[in-house]
């Protein structure tokens, strides 16, 4: 089993929050922590990129939907870039592009919250 990063980057008033590596029951504390810390700091534009990340288990999913109620409440969003095949295969199975947006860029992300009033 390989381990899990995040590295965050501030973009404007966007935040990005790089996954890389495995995110499983273990180590979804991780990403927990990090989404706390944005709420925290009034950040409520979150961009999820998964680039570089190439597992992820139900505890992962877990903490995107433990997170968007309180993130869109507040006039942000959590958005998804940058998946590879496998892994948006396991978000489309569970109906996770209905609730967000995935799409192929950050960049495309970053255009969607500043073309919306989110």
């Amino acid at each position: 089993m390989s381990g899990f990063d995040i590295q965050k980057k501030h973009e404007g008033d966007t935040v990005v929050l790089q996954l890389k590596g495995y995110l499983d029951a273990h180590t979804a504390p991780q990403l927990e922590s990090a989404l706390q810390e944005c709420l925290a700091k009034k950040e409520y534009k979150i961009i999820a990129n998964f680039s570089q990340l190439s597992y992820i288990s139900s505890a992962g999913l877990g903490v995107f939907m433990g997170f968007i109620e309180e993130v869109r409440k507040n006039g942000g969003d959590i958005k998804l870039c940058c998946m590879n095949a496998k892994i948006y295969r396991i978000f489309d199975l569970l109906g996770f592009p209905t609730l967000y947006e995935i799409l192929d860029t950050e960049e495309e992300d970053r255009e969607k919250f500043n073309s919306n009033s989110v």
